[in-house]
C-alpha cells in the first residue's frame, strides 16, 4: 500500500485530473490546502494498493495543541475488504514516525460504523463527543499507544 501525495493545486495532479473517482476527493482537497494551507506530511492522499487507486487517505491539517486528526474513505468498489483499516495504520504510522510525541485522534458519525471497527481494530478509543461543521456533533476517537 502506498500513498500517493495530492499537490497542492490541481494543475499538479496530471496523475489523478482525468480519473472519475478521484475527482472529488482531488477537488475537495485542493479546496481544504487554499483554507488550511498546504504543509507535507499533513495533506490529502491517494491510496494505491496492487497498481490500482482504491481509497482517499488525509490528515486534516497540521497538528494543533500537538494533535492531528486522520480521515480516509475506501472507494466503493474495494470496501469491506480490510483497505481502510490499513490506511488507518498507515496514517497512524506516519504522524507518529513525524513526530512521536503527537496525538492521533479521528471522529466518527455518532454510530456504530465501519469506520468505528476500524478505529476500534488501530487501537482508537472513543473518548467523547465534539462538533465537526459539517456532521455536527460526531464522536472523538484517540489513538492509544500500545
Amino acid at each position: 500500500m502506498q500513498l500517493l501525495p495530492i499537490k497542492e493545486h490541481i494543475h499538479e495532479n496530471v496523475d489523478f485530473t482525468n480519473r472519475t473517482e478521484c475527482a472529488e476527493n482531488l477537488r475537495q482537497c485542493t479546496n481544504f490546502y487554499q483554507r488550511i494551507g498546504f504543509n507535507p506530511p499533513w495533506i490529502c492522499y491517494f491510496v494505491e494498493l496492487q497498481g490500482k487507486l482504491v481509497a482517499g487517505a488525509a490528515f486534516k491539517g497540521q497538528p494543533v495543541n500537538n494533535k492531528v486528526e486522520i480521515a480516509y474513505g475506501v472507494f466503493e468498489d474495494y470496501q469491506h475488504q480490510g483497505i481502510g483499516t490499513l490506511i488507518a495504520e498507515k496514517l497512524v504510522k506516519l504522524a507518529l514516525e513525524t513526530d512521536p510525541e503527537l496525538t492521533v485522534t479521528a471522529q466518527t458519525l455518532k454510530e456504530e460504523n465501519y469506520s468505528v471497527k476500524i478505529l476500534r481494530k488501530n487501537h482508537f478509543k472513543l473518548i467523547g463527543t465534539a462538533i465537526d461543521e459539517d456532521e455536527g456533533e460526531v464522536w472523538e476517537w484517540e489513538y492509544q499507544k500500545t
